[in-house]
């Protein structure tokens, strides 16, 4: 199996994880129509913007599929690490509609960066739901829907959640950030972990690369309260570990290593804290498996999209 190194500062997480073998067929995919079945193509969310998204499958509610920062984008949902094994997009699409989409700025497995428009840097919260919710309303999507974040991608579909709530009926949030990560990091390394997250390569960033107002995000999250909807959290058993060598032909920034053995004390209270948010929420752990859950656990992080998608379908 050919391995390389891509970045996985996992959207949230600073960390650098080992991944390969993915299978990401979006260029193969048969352009179609977003609202069901299999669609490969932008679509239009005006201010001469387009947003690439990628559906397949058929059946509602919709899962829509938010992918973190700085990991391999949105093709985080269809990254596998076992030959022959199905990626969580593949999976989900077997039991109904589900779709995913670039961010501008954020980078793919194979290097290039987002097939949307680029935007001005750094973003912010309540500018990137805003965007989610023009690109559903123009790819004609049924609400509501329900969404599946990981990592910084957990904070997303989490304010979409609190801002649009009739939009969505089920959440699932995968080793997702919580809102509560400055105050356990506390006000020396929580800045330190902003500056890595947003500036992960010793040599600076590409150009366009997607950086966010962390700050602002976390704001954002604690004025809103939280919707009321089936929500399960799944998190994962292993720590954050920073490789040897190079990633992607750049050395990593300095101080990895102490930033993420402060992260690693308090990322299972954070997961904890996610748990909290609703009622009965079951909380998953992904047994050997590092922050990509959707890479090293596909089957798992499927099961339980299939389990929120059945009680959300059954509620009315």
């Amino acid at each position: 199996m050919n391995r390389r190194y891509v970045l996985a500062v996992g959207a949230v997480t600073a960390a650098l994880v080992l991944i390969g073998c993915w299978a990401f067929a979006d260029l193969a995919a048969a352009a179609g129509n977003p609202r069901q079945g299999t669609f490969s193509g932008q679509v239009g969310i005006g201010g001469g913007r387009t947003l690439f998204m990628r559906c397949a499958g058929r059946g509602r509610p919709t899962v829509i599929m938010e992918a973190g920062n700085k990991s391999s984008g949105s093709g985080t949902w269809a990254t596998v690490l076992k030959p022959r094994q199905p990626s969580v997009f593949q999976d989900v699409a077997r039991f109904t509609h589900v779709c995913f989409y670039d961010r501008p700025g954020t980078p793919l497995p194979d290097g290039r960066l987002s097939r949307s428009t680029p935007v001005p840097m750094p973003r912010t919260l309540p500018g990137i739901a805003a965007d989610l919710h023009r690109l559903l309303i123009s790819a004609g999507l049924r609400s509501p829907v329900v969404l599946v974040g990981h990592s910084f991608g957990g904070a997303i579909v989490r304010y979409f959640a609190q801002t649009y709530r009739k939009e969505v009926r089920g959440m699932v949030l995968v080793d997702a950030l919580g809102s509560n990560i400055a105050s356990l990091l506390g006000p020396v390394w929580w800045p330190r972990y902003v500056q890595l997250l947003n500036f992960p390569f010793a040599s600076g960033n590409p150009p366009g690369l997607e950086t966010i107002d962390y700050l602002g995000a976390i704001r954002a999250l604690q004025r809103a309260t939280p919707p009321r909807m089936p929500l399960a959290v799944i998190s994962k058993t292993l720590p954050f570990t920073v490789p040897s060598g190079t990633i992607g032909g750049h050395r990593p920034a300095a101080g990895y290593r102490a930033v993420l053995r402060h992260l690693n004390k308090v990322w299972p209270t954070m997961q904890d804290r996610l748990v909290s948010l609703e009622p009965q929420t079951p909380h998953i752990w992904a047994t050997g498996s590092g922050h990509d859950v959707p890479a090293f656990a596909p089957d798992l992080t499927a099961s339980v999209i299939r389990l929120i998608w059945d009680r959300a379908r059954a509620r009315r």
